[in-house]
C-alpha cells in the first residue's frame, strides 16, 4: 500500500531555452546537457545559476544514441552511430568549449598528442577519446565514486579505469585503461549500472546485481564463489542455443509460432548463483596479475514474468530505470571510499511498468520497498531523499527508506532503548503527484529535476511498442527519432526542490490534521516518521556543511523526536515502547516530557501507556535529573493511580528526593491496605521517616521484619541503599543511618546486591569510602568496607572475585600490620568467626603459634589483623606468587614478618630457606615446624638437612643448649625410624659422642 498525500516537495521551475527539439537529455556536476533530436550537437546549461544559462555548445562525432556523466572527472561518455558503425567515446574538459574557436583534439583510448600542438606553453583543449571495444556498445555506465567506466556488449562487460596522466609539469589529462572484461554466458543486457565494486545488469525481464571482491581464501569459501573454468574462455564454438538455454528459456524462442514464458523467481545471496548466468573474467589492465585473485560473488537474481495487468500488455511488461545507489554514514567521506573501501550501503532500484522494487544489497540481502504506480511508468530516479517517477502525464514523488538502513548499520544503539528509528519496512508514500503534459524524460541531479515534454507521446508510444513487437527479445540500440512535422511542441523543465527543513516543516503541520480528528492516527505517525527519515538522511548529507545550518537540520530532528515520541506516548499497543527511546533523543528532560502529557491529558483520556512507559524506565534511570517538588509530587500522583505497585521504585528514585515525605507515605500506605504487606514497602516507608526525623516511625517500620528478610528487601530494590552507578555511587540516608545502628545489616545487603548482580565490586568499593568519608578513620579502606570484602569472601563462588578479595584484604592486613597505629575501629568479625565461616581462612599452624603467640607484644587490633592474615596464608586458596611484592614492606625483623616470610617461603616450597630461618632466629619452633611440614616427600630433609644444621649449630654453641639438643633428639628418632642401620650409621658425625647415639642406633637396628 503506498499513502499519498499533498505535500509540496517542489519549490520552482523554469524552462530551458534550448535550440532545437532535445533527443537525449542528462545531468552531473551543476550541468544539464542537452542532445538534439538530430542527435549531433551537445548543448551545456548550468543548474546552479539562475535561469540555467548555456554554458558551451558543441558538436559530437557522430549520432549521438546514449549519453552519461560522469561528476568524477566531470566527463561525458556516448555511444554513437556513424556511417552504420556504432563508437563509443568520452568527451573530456568540455566547460572549455565555453570559449569561443577552442581547439578539440581527438585520440585513442592511451595515446597522446605529443607533437608540435604541444611544444611551448602547454594548452588546455577538450578532447575526443575514442575507446575501441570488440563488439559494438549496448549500454555503459559510470561509478559514481571513481569515475571509472562500465560498457555493456551483447557477451561481454567491459570495465574501463579512469586515470589522470601527467604529460608536463604544467598539464595532466584523464584517460581511460581496459582493466578487466567479464564474459556472460547466456545473457545480452539492456541496461548496466556500476558502484563501488558492484554491478547490476537488466535485461527486459532480468536483473542480476554481483560484486567484484577479493578472492576468499578458505576452500569453503572459494567453492561458494568459484568462477567457471579458465578453459571457457576458449570455447568460441558455442552456438546461440546453447547460450540461452537457462532456466526458463528454450531454442523454441526463436520460432515464430511459440514463446516460453519463465516464471517469476527471486534469488538473495549466495542462491543467485544459481540463475544460470555465468560470469568468466578477464584481466586486461596493467594490474592484472596482482589483481588476479578478485572473483565475482553473487548477490540478487529477480526475474519477472509477462503479465495483463493494469493495461500492460505482455510485450510492454519490461524493466527499466536500473541504479545502484550508494549511502555513506557521517563516519566515512567519499575520499575514502575512492581509496578502495566501501559504502555503509548499497541500494538497487528497478522497474516495472506499474511496480517499482528497492533492495538493499549489501550486508543482508533483502527487499526494502515495493511501489505501487497509479498508473504506467516510463521513468524512474533514485536519489539520496526521493525516489521520482514520470508517467504519461504526472511526476510522482515517493519517500525511501536508505536512512533506515543506514542508521541501524551506522549505530548500533538503534532499536534499543536508547535510540529508535522508523523500520525501513514502513509503507512508502507519495507526497505529490504533479501533473504534466506527455512526459518524456526524467533525470535529476542534486536539488534539481530535469524534465522533458512532448505532445506527440502517443504516437511515440505506439512507434516504439511497435518496434518492440518485431525485435521480441533481441536487444538494439534504437536511434532517437526525427522531430515530425506533426509534433504539437516540446518544453525542457528545470525543476527545484524545496529545501528538506521547510518541507519537513510542511509534513508536520500536515501532519496535524490527522491529530486532531484522531490522535492515535497511523497516519499522523506515518508522516511524522517521513519527516524524521528526511532529516535523518539531510544530516548524513551535510557532512561538510556550514555549522549553522548542520545544527538548525539538527535542531529540526530532536523536534521530530519530540513530535514522535509525543504520539507513541499516546499509545496503548505494541509499539507504546517507542516513546522512551524517541523522547531520549528529542533532547527533553523528564520535566519537559511530563508536562507535555500534561496538556495532552487534559483533552485526552489519561495517560497512554507509551508515556507511562517513558515514565518509569527514566524514573529507574540513575542519570536522570533531579524533579522540582511539584513535579515529584505530581509524579507520585500518576504512579499511584495507573501503576500502584511501582511506588516503593519511584519512591526511591533519586530524583524523587524532593518529593513530599508526607504524600509519599500516603502513598505507600494506601497501596498497603489494598494488599499483604511488603519487605520493600515497609523499608520504603522507613526511609522516608528517616528523611523526615521520625525515628519512632522508622523504628517500628524495621522491627516489623528480621534482618535476614530485609537483606531480601534491599535486592528488590537497590535505591533504599545507593544512588548512582558507575564511578559516583552516593549512600542514602538509609545507608548512613544503617552505618551507625546496624553495620552489619549494612554490609549484608551490600554483599547479597553484589551476589545478584545489582552491583559491582568497584561500585561498593566507592560506596563504602562514600559512606565512611567522614568517620574517624583516614586510611584508604575503612573497617567497614575490609568487612565487606571479609563477607563476600565468604559468600562468592567466583574465582576471579575471590583472587581479588584475598589480594586486597592481604594488602590490608600487611598495611595495618606494618604502620601499627590503632583507629580503635573493630571489625566484624574475628579471625576465629572468618576460620569457622569461611574455607579460605585456614587453621593456624602449630609452628605459628609458637612464633606468635597470643600473648605477643602487638596491639590487639592488629593482633587479630596478624591472626587474619596467618589464617589466609594457612588457608588452600591464596596464591602467594601474587602478594609477593607485599611482602617488601613488611620487615622479617620480628616474630610478626618472620612468621609471614616463613609461611609463605613454605607454600612456595623453600623448605631449606625457612629451617635456616627458624634455626636462627625461632629454634623452640623448628620441632612444631618439621613435625607439621617436612612429611611425605619432604620427610629426607628430617637427616638431610634438619640433623646436620642442628649439629653444626650445637659445635659452634655447646652442648649445654637445650632447644638444640631437644631438636637433635626427636631428629634422631625421626631418622631411626626411617632409615635403615647402615644408612643411620653414615648419618651420624665423626666427632659425635657414642653413648648419645648408641640408644637410637639399637631403636634403629630393632
Amino acid at each position: 500500500m503506498v499513502h499519498v498525500y499533498n505535500c509540496h516537495p517542489f519549490a520552482s521551475q523554469h524552462i530551458v531555452a534550448a535550440e532545437q527539439e532535445p533527443g537525449l537529455v542528462c545531468c552531473g556536476g551543476g550541468a544539464l546537457f542537452v542532445v538534439s533530436a538530430g542527435g549531433c550537437k551537445i548543448e551545456a546549461f548550468s543548474l546552479q545559476r539562475e535561469g540555467c544559462p548555456l554554458i558551451c555548445r558543441f558538436s559530437s562525432m557522430g549520432s549521438v544514441l546514449s549519453i552519461r556523466h560522469s561528476t568524477v572527472g566531470d566527463y561525458l561518455v556516448t555511444i554513437e552511430e556513424k556511417n552504420k558503425a556504432i563508437y563509443l567515446r568520452a568527451y573530456t574538459n568540455w566547460r572549455y568549449q565555453a570559449v569561443e574557436k577552442t581547439r578539440v583534439g581527438v585520440r585513442l583510448l592511451g595515446h597522446f598528442l605529443r607533437g608540435s600542438s604541444f611544444r611551448g606553453a602547454p594548452k588546455e583543449q577538450m578532447e575526443i577519446i575514442e575507446i575501441p571495444l570488440f563488439e559494438p556498445p549496448l549500454c555503459m555506465a559510470c561509478c559514481s565514486l571513481t569515475g571509472d567506466l562500465l560498457v555493456g556488449c551483447a557477451k561481454s562487460l567491459v570495465i574501463f579505469s579512469l586515470k589522470r596522466q601527467t604529460l608536463s609539469e604544467h598539464l595532466s589529462v584523464l584517460d581511460f585503461e581496459r582493466v578487466l572484461i567479464l564474459h556472460i554466458q547466456g545473457w545480452s543486457p539492456s541496461q548496466v549500472a556500476f558502484c563501488a565494486g558492484y554491478i547490476a545488469l537488466q535485461t527486459e525481464l532480468e536483473v542480476l546485481v554481483v560484486k567484484l571482491t577479493q578472492r576468499q581464501k578458505s576452500s569453503q569459501e572459494a567453492e561458494q564463489h568459484s568462477l567457471l573454468p579458465e578453459d571457457i574462455m576458449t570455447e568460441t564454438g558455442l552456438d546461440e542455443d546453447a547460450e540461452m538455454k537457462k532456466d526458463g528459456f528454450s531454442p523454441l524462442h526463436e520460432q515464430e509460432d511459440f514463446f516460453l514464458f519463465p516464471k517469476h523467481q527471486e534469488m538473495l545471496g549466495n542462491e543467485a548463483q544459481l540463475c544460470g548466468v555465468s560470469l568468466v573474467l578477464e584481466w586486461t589492465g596493467m594490474e592484472a596479475e596482482s589483481r588476479g585473485d578478485m572473483s565475482v560473488v553473487y548477490i540478487l537474481f529477480r526475474r519477472f514474468a509477462p503479465d495483463f495487468f493494469q493495461d500492460c500488455s505482455v510485450e510492454e511488461t519490461h524493466l527499466h530505470s536500473l541504479q545502484l545507489h550508494p549511502m555513506f554514514t557521517g563516519k566515512q567521506d567519499e575520499a575514502s571510499i575512492s581509496k578502495g573501501g566501501e559504502p555503509t550501503c548499497m541500494f538497487v532500484f528497478f522497474s516495472l511498468p506499474n511496480t517499482g522494487y528497492m533492495y538493499s544489497v549489501k550486508n543482508d540481502v533483502e527487499l526494502m520497498s515495493t511501489y505501487q504506480y497509479p498508473e504506467k511508468s516510463h521513468q524512474a530516479v533514485l536519489s539520496d531523499q526521493f525516489l521520482y517517477v514520470i508517467t504519461r502525464n504526472a511526476l510522482q514523488c515517493f519517500t525511501v527508506r536508505c536512512s533506515a538502513v543506514v542508521a541501524r548499520v551506522d549505530d548500533p544503539y538503534i532499536d534499543t532503548t536508547m535510540k529508535a528509528c522508523p523500520p525501513f519496512t514502513m509503507e512508502v508514500c507519495a507526497l505529490r503527484i504533479q501533473l504534466f503534459i506527455g512526459l518524456k524524460v526524467l533525470c535529476q541531479d542534486g536539488n534539481h529535476i530535469v524534465l522533458l515534454t512532448a505532445a506527440d507521446v502517443d504516437s511515440k508510444e505506439d512507434m516504439e511498442r511497435s518496434a518492440r513487437k518485431n525485435t521480441s527479445r533481441k536487444i538494439s540500440i534504437s536511434k532517437p527519432t526525427e522531430p515530425t512535422d506533426s509534433g504539437h511542441g516540446w518544453n525542457l523543465y528545470v525543476i527545484s526542490c524545496v529545501s528538506t527543513l521547510q518541507l519537513y516543516r510542511e509534513i508536520v503541520e500536515y501532519s496535524k490534521r490527522y491529530e486532531q480528528s484522531s490522535p492515535s492516527s497511523q497516519s499522523c505517525i506515518h508522516l511524522l516518521s517521513e519527516g524524521h527519515l528526511l532529516l535523518r538522511t539531510a544530516l548524513l548529507l551535510q557532512r561538510d556543511s556550514e555549522p549553522a545550518e548542520r545544527e538548525q537540520l539538527q535542531q529540526a530532528f530532536q523536534e521530530s523526536c519530540a513530535h514522535l515520541g509525543d504520539c507513541f506516548s499516546r499509545f496503548d499497543k505494541k509499539d507504546c515502547h517507542l516513546a522512551l527511546p524517541y523522547y531520549k533523543m528529542s533532547g527533553l528532560t523528564v520535566t519537559d516530557v511530563i508536562k507535555r502529557n500534561m496538556s495532552m491529558s487534559s483533552y485526552s483520556n489519561g495517560y497512554g501507556k507509551g508515556f507511562l512507559f517513558f515514565l518509569k524506565h527514566s524514573i529507574y534511570e540513575e542519570s536522570m535529573e533531579e524533579l522540582s517538588k511539584d513535579m515529584a509530587d505530581k509524579v507520585l500522583e500518576i504512579v499511584s493511580v495507573a501503576e500502584p505497585t511501582q511506588l516503593p521504585h519511584v519512591v526511591s528514585s533519586p530524583s524523587m528526593l524532593k518529593a513530599d515525605p508526607d504524600s509519599a507515605i500516603t502513598h505507600l500506605r494506601q497501596l498497603e491496605a489494598s494488599g499483604a504487606p511488603s519487605i520493600t514497602l515497609s523499608l520504603c516507608i522507613a526511609s522516608l521517616a528517616l528523611r523526615k526525623g521520625d525515628l519512632h516511625t522508622y523504628r517500628q517500620q524495621m522491627d516489623r521484619h528480621a534482618e535476614m528478610l530485609q537483606v531480601y528487601g534491599f535486592i528488590e530494590e537497590p535505591k533504599l541503599l545507593l544512588h548512582g552507578r558507575g564511578k559516583a555511587v552516593l549512600p542514602t540516608i538509609l545507608a548512613q543511618h544503617l552505618r551507625d545502628t546496624q553495620e552489619g545489616l549494612l554490609v549484608a545487603a551490600v554483599v547479597a546486591l553484589h551476589e545478584n548482580s545489582k552491583i559491582r565490586l568497584e561500585e561498593a568499593d566507592l560506596f563504602f569510602q562514600e559512606l565512611c568519608k567522614d568517620g574517624v578513620e583516614v586510611e584508604s579502606s575503612p573497617q567497614l568496607l575490609v568487612d565487606f570484602w571479609e563477607a563476600l569472601l565468604v559468600a562468592s563462588s567466583h574465582e576471579s572475585i575471590i583472587q581479588e578479595l584475598l589480594f586486597r584484604l592481604t594488602s590490608v592486613y600487611i598495611d595495618r600490620i606494618t604502620r601499627r597505629d590503632s583507629s580503635g575501629v573493630k571489625g566484624l568479625k574475628t579471625a576465629e568467626d572468618l576460620i569457622n565461616s569461611c574455607s579460605h581462612y585456614g587453621m593456624l599452624y602449630p609452628w605459628v603459634s609458637i612464633l606468635t603467640p597470643v600473648q605477643f607484644n602487638i596491639t590487639h587490633d592488629h593482633q587479630e589483623e596478624l591472626h587474619k592474615l596467618q589464617s589466609l596464608l594457612c588457608g588452600p586458596t591464596l596464591e602467594v606468587s601474587s602478594i609477593l611484592p607485599l611482602l617488601e614492606q613488611l620487615s622479617d625483623s620480628d616474630s610478626t614478618g618472620l612468621s609471614v616470610h616463613v609461611l609463605c617461603a613454605t607454600k612456595l616450597g623453600q623448605h631449606k630457606s625457612s629451617i635456616d630461618r627458624l634455626l636462627d632466629r625461632c629454634p623452640q619452633a623448628i620441632i612444631s615446624y618439621a613435625n607439621h611440614e617436612l612429611q611425605n616427600d619432604k620427610l629426607p630433609l628430617w637427616w638431610q638437612k634438619l640433623f646436620p644444621e642442628v649439629c653444626d649449630r650445637m659445635r659452634k654453641t655447646g652442648n649445654d643448649n637445650a632447644v638444640l639438643l631437644s631438636a637433635l633428639k626427636e631428629t634422631l628418632v625421626v631418622a631411626a625410624k626411617e632409615l635403615n642401620p647402615l644408612e643411620f650409621l653414615e648419618m651420624l658425625p665423626d666427632d659425635g659422642t657414642a653413648h648419645f647415639f648408641l640408644p637410637h642406633l639399637l631403636e634403629c637396628s630393632q
